[in-house]
C-alpha cells in the first residue's frame, strides 16, 4: 500500500480523528509541561540537532535518534503527526527528520498549539505516558545535501537554492559569526512569508502562489537551508506539502557555509522579480 502524501490538518480535524495518531509537539520543555495537546509526546528542538560547531544544525547520530523515536514509542506503521507553537519551523525539521527515517506517513497541524488553543479545543498540563517501542532507526540520504554536492553543482541550472533567513541575512548585511551573505545563485524567500500571524500562524493561503512568484519551481532540484536548518524546517515542510517531488534540506547550512574558508560567497539584495 503506497504511504499518503504529507499533507495539512486542521484542529478540529484533528480533534475528530480517530483512531488517534502519534501526536509530537516539539516546544520548549516549559511550554509542553504549561499547555500541550491532549496525548501529545513532547520533543525537545535539541533533540533534532547536533548541537556540534559549526554546523550545530546538523542531522544526530542514528544512535541519538533511535533513541528519541524509541522513547515516544514511534514504529513505522503509526501516522504522525507534528506541531510546534511558533509556525512550523521546529515542526518542519521534525517531518524532516521523519522523511530522513523513511517515514513518509505525516501531518503539520496547521498553527500548531497556536491554532489548537484558538479553535477553544481542550489543552494538557499533565505528560502523557506512552510505551517505549524498540524501532531501528536507519538513515535515508534522499532528503538531505550537503556543502561538497552545493560546492561542485554551483550553476547548475536544475539546482535552485532557496535561502529562507531574512532578507537583511541573505544581502550580507546583518553581523554574523561567519561570513555574511549567500549562496552564490540563491533564491530568497523569508519563512516568515510562509506564514500568517493574523490566521494563528497557519501556512500562508496562497502559498503555491507565493512559491511560483519567487521562482521556487517544483520542477527544479530544490534545496532549502537557513542559518542552523530550524527556519527551513517550514520551508521544506511547506513545499513537501505543496507537492514539491524533488525537495531537500541542506541541515549545515550558513553556520557550516559560511565557516569554511573552499565556500564561495555573494553579498546583495535578492534581485527583484518581475510580476
Amino acid at each position: 500500500m503506497k504511504s499518503p502524501k504529507p499533507s495539512l490538518l486542521s484542529a478540529r480535524a484533528l480533534a475528530d480523528t480517530r483512531p488517534w495518531p502519534l501526536v509530537v509537539q516539539v516546544t520548549s520543555r516549559a511550554t509542553y509541561d504549561a499547555a500541550h495537546l491532549p496525548g501529545a509526546l513532547h520533543v525537545a528542538p535539541g533533540e533534532l540537532v547536533s548541537g556540534v560547531p559549526p554546523a550545530t544544525g546538523a542531522l544526530p547520530s542514528r544512535e541519538r535518534l533511535t533513541a528519541l523515536f524509541r522513547r515516544i514509542g514511534f514504529d513505522h506503521g503509526r501516522e504522525v503527526v507534528v506541531l510546534d507553537d511558533e509556525g512550523g519551523g521546529w515542526a518542519g525539521r521534525f517531518a524532516w527528520t521523519l522523511d530522513v527515517i523513511g517515514h513518509t506517513r505525516w501531518r503539520y497541524l496547521d498553527g500548531g498549539l497556536n491554532a489548537w488553543h484558538g479553535a477553544g479545543l481542550p489543552l494538557a498540563t499533565t505528560p502523557t505516558r506512552t510505551r517505549p517501542s524498540d524501532v531501528e532507526v536507519e538513515i535515508h540520504n534522499g532528503a538531505i545535501a550537503d556543502a561538497q554536492e552545493l560546492l561542485g553543482r554551483l550553476g547548475d541550472p536544475d539546482l535552485l537554492v532557496w535561502d529562507c533567513r531574512s532578507a537583511e541575512e541573505y544581502a550580507g548585511t546583518r553581523p554574523s559569526p561567519a561570513r555574511a551573505g549567500h549562496i552564490p545563485g540563491a533564491v530568497h524567500l523569508d519563512w516568515l512569508e510562509l506564514k500568517d500571524e493574523r490566521r494563528l500562524w497557519r501556512l500562508v493561503e496562497n502559498l503555491q502562489a507565493l512559491l511560483a512568484e519567487r521562482g521556487i519551481d517544483a520542477e527544479r532540484d530544490v534545496v532549502t537551508h537557513c542559518h542552523t536548518h530550524h527556519r527551513s524546517g517550514l520551508a521544506y515542510m511547506a513545499a513537501r506539502i505543496s507537492g514539491f517531488a524533488r525537495i531537500r534540506a541542506y541541515p549545515g547550512s550558513w553556520a557550516e557555509w559560511g565557516s569554511r574558508a573552499d565556500t564561495p560567497v555573494e553579498t546583495g539584495p535578492a534581485p527583484k522579480r518581475p510580476r
